[in-house]
């Protein structure tokens, strides 16, 4: 075991770096990133100390890949990325608040409405073809209505 790491020198831990860089880029989550930039560090550090032992260079490496996924995680908790369209990947969220007709009635809680180019199944209050509902909220794959008046309003 100690020949097979003795060979190790700071192009080794750069090269590894690099490969772990690239993973991050088709494995998503942030996390290769981490390990590389540790690898990348051991590198320049054994490259200004040549002379240390493969033992400490694996402890530095684990040490400096814990902390700063650790930091990360901490900065990232308090620092939450904010997007301009936060319902993006969820889809049924885009729908609470808009209003629909229906083209087909709801019977024993459940029915379908027509979105755009898609189905969706409801679930709600009996209602009949041509009820006005609201999308109060999203039950899985499943749009909660609630009723509204089907009449305009009175004078």
């Amino acid at each position: 075991m100690n020949a097979l790491f003795q060979h190790i020198d700071h192009w080794s831990w750069w090269i590894l770096a690099v490969a772990l860089l690239v993973l991050e880029a088709f494995v998503p989550g942030t996390f290769f990133m981490w390990l590389g930039i540790a690898a990348g560090v051991v590198g320049v550090l054994l490259l200004l100390m040549p002379g240390m032992g493969w033992e400490y260079q694996i402890i530095v490496f684990a040490a400096i890949s814990v902390a700063s996924i650790v930091l990360w995680r901490l900065y990232f908790r308090k620092h939450p990325v904010t997007t301009d369209q936060p319902a993006l990947n969820r889809r049924g969220q885009q729908y609470v608040g808009r209003t629909f007709t229906l083209s087909e009635p709801i019977v024993n809680g459940q029915g379908k409405i027509r979105v755009d180019d898609t189905t969706w199944k409801i679930l709600g209050e009996d209602c009949e073809v041509g009820s006005r509902v609201q999308v109060t909220g999203v039950d899985g794959v499943q749009l909660k209505v609630e009723p509204l008046g089907t009449h305009g309003p009175e004078l």
